[in-house]
């Protein structure tokens, strides 16, 4: 017999699963490793501004192939990069709606922590919004999950249980405590920067 747990185990594996195909591995120099999401088919990644640095950029996808990558649009404030490949017809993923998030609900993250690629961690959901008084974030809209993130997370997708783009992983307090921003703040960056 299945039981709700079995249902939820097989679920989050799934969403990991098909979500994986639009996680890039963003490497910028020789230690630098960072993750990325395809956002659009034609070649352009989403990751966040701390991956990116300064140095020579290159973008390797599931499929093993590596493209040189150029920073296209930057925003430090919000933590956010757009990165341009030459590549076209690449997977992407499905939009979910941060503003829509409660605490509670179960979220999924994947990334490279400490290069090991495609690391999934799930948790819940502790809140969204800019009002985190005790952090250095205060001011700044985020979305706060009970789950683990490590170095080689950053610039992965935070994901809804239907599979859907909630978030952009960006950082951590604390063993357990993980931050994203918001695709709503992501979709922003991309309409003033990118025009998409």
């Amino acid at each position: 017999m299945t039981t709700a747990l079995q249902e939820l185990n097989s679920a989050i594996a799934l969403v990991a699963q098909e979500a994986s195909r639009t996680l890039v591995q963003v490497r910028s120099g020789r230690r630098g490793v960072g993750a990325g999401t395809i956002w659009h088919a034609d070649g352009l990644i989403l990751t966040n501004a701390h991956v990116v640095g300064s140095r020579r950029l290159e973008v390797e996808l599931p499929d093993g192939r590596a493209f040189p990558a150029r920073v296209y649009a930057y925003d430090e404030a919000r933590d956010l990069a757009a990165l341009v490949i030459q590549a076209s017809g690449l997977p992407t993923i499905p939009l979910g709606d941060s503003r829509s998030l409660k605490a509670g609900q179960w979220v999924v993250a994947i990334g490279h922590p400490w290069g090991r690629r495609g690391a999934v961690s799930s948790g819940v959901v502790i809140g969204v919004g800019d009002h985190w008084p005790a952090t250095p974030f205060h001011g700044r809209e985020l979305i706060a999950a009970a789950l683990p993130l490590r170095p080689g997370n950053s610039g992965g997708p935070l994901l809804d249980v239907e599979g859907r783009l909630v978030g952009i992983n960006a950082m951590i307090t604390g063993p357990e405590i993980a931050y994203a921003v918001p695709v709503h703040v992501a979709k922003a960056f991309l309409r003033e920067t990118v025009r998409v």
